[in-house]
């Protein structure tokens, strides 16, 4: 049984242990991505080698789990909340290739391993980006059960928005250029809205739309949560970068440091940028409220968010 499956019957079984749960989606995702993604011996080879080293094997899986636990809410068919939670992913992963690469922020260690244009070479890894960011739309387009055209045009479109100039890609340039400068803390904000909370917002909206077409209320309940998830994942990034080592965190750890780029710890101290990341957790979980004890999941993702070690 899938675990987007699993998750449609929680309401009549004795409900699964978080940590079970987790499990049981980031395995489901990895098969996931595996059947999605051409083979390795598909022409052409290194390059369908290198997307597969790139989004395999590695990773928390937050957004796919962000697109899971929000399917939940509406009871959204396994195999619709699977494409958008694996499209999402090779946004997430492309992305991941891109920032890595020497011409951003020359990053050697990712997820434990290589980076990709260490592993293979850089024209590789610029391709391996650009084809990962494709094939999302390729799966997310597929998918044909248990969804209507119209609901899909949404998820696209959501896709597209939060992965472009306005959202992701725009973060990223916000932050090439801001190295060396003093941001002010809303500047740093509206940075990380864009570069790291577009797509996470755009994970839990994904996994909604996956179910059915959301109301006014449910969309601006699920914005406001995913904006509280999304600087607070940015904030603790930028704690952990402070202060665990790069065997924990499967990256180079001070890096933000040794670049001089501007972070929340940078701006406002480790203190009170704990205390952010704990008023912003509490802002998840009030976001949540109009979905009573059916939004448990995305309750529980915060409290991971803004608790985990790496």
């Amino acid at each position: 049984m899938t675990a987007a499956v699993q998750l449609t019957k929680q309401g009549q079984d004795q409900v699964q242990p978080f940590a079970e749960w987790m499990r049981q989606v980031q395995a489901d995702m990895e098969s996931a991505l595996g059947r999605f993604l051409p083979t390795e011996t598909t022409t052409p080879a290194k390059l369908h080698q290198a997307m597969r080293y790139a989004a395999l094997d590695g990773g928390k899986r937050v957004r796919p789990l962000l697109a899971f636990a929000a399917g939940e809410l509406f009871s959204a068919p396994a195999a619709v909340v699977q494409r958008a939670a694996a499209a999402v992913e090779m946004i997430h992963a492309y992305s991941l290739v891109h920032d890595d690469m020497p011409c951003m922020d020359d990053d050697a260690l990712r997820r434990g391993k290589p980076t990709v244009h260490v592993q293979y070479d850089e024209a590789t890894a610029l391709l391996v980006g650009d084809a990962l960011q494709a094939q999302a739309f390729v799966v997310l387009a597929a998918a044909d059960e248990g969804i209507d055209a119209a609901r899909q045009i949404v998820m696209l479109r959501l896709l597209a928005l939060a992965s472009g100039s306005l959202g992701m890609c725009g973060g990223q340039a916000i932050d090439l250029a801001s190295v060396g400068l003093n941001l002010s803390l809303a500047e740093l904000e509206q940075m990380h809205k864009l570069k790291t909370g577009a797509l996470l917002r755009a994970s839990v909206l994904l996994g909604a739309w996956s179910g059915k077409v959301l109301s006014q209320e449910e969309v601006a309940a699920l914005e406001a949560y995913g904006a509280a998830i999304g600087l607070a994942f940015q904030v603790v990034d930028d704690i952990l970068d402070a202060t665990a080592d790069s065997a924990t965190l499967g990256k180079t750890a001070g890096k933000d440091a040794a670049d001089n780029k501007p972070t929340y710890v940078s701006i406002l101290g480790l203190p009170e940028s704990q205390a952010l990341a704990e008023k912003l957790r509490n802002d998840a979980h009030e976001a949540l409220a109009i979905f009573g004890d059916k939004a448990r999941r995305l309750r529980e993702l915060a409290d991971l968010i803004v608790q985990r070690k790496a």
